[in-house]
């Protein structure tokens, strides 16, 4: 089910705003963390549901397969 080249282009535009994303798949279950580096842009990251949505389209899943781990805020520059 977890095709991780079709997250490449959304993977390099995450790392361009200072982000990481991680994907895995686990009893028919997507887990994907987004870490941010120091200085990462924190207006850059939509909402989770958003996130949610996109990463359902691009690997053609439904979203409520997909669990999303999203970086702490205090670890983002504000």
């Amino acid at each position: 089910m977890l095709d991780v080249a079709r997250l490449e282009p959304l993977q390099l535009s995450l790392g361009a705003d200072g982000y990481r994303m991680e994907a895995r798949e686990s009893g028919g279950r997507i887990g994907v963390r987004i870490s941010a580096s120091d200085g990462a842009c924190a207006d850059c990251l939509v909402p989770k549901n958003i996130m949610r949505g996109i990463l359902g389209q691009v690997l053609g899943v439904a979203e409520d397969v997909i669990d999303l781990t999203y970086p702490a805020l205090r670890a983002l520059s504000l």
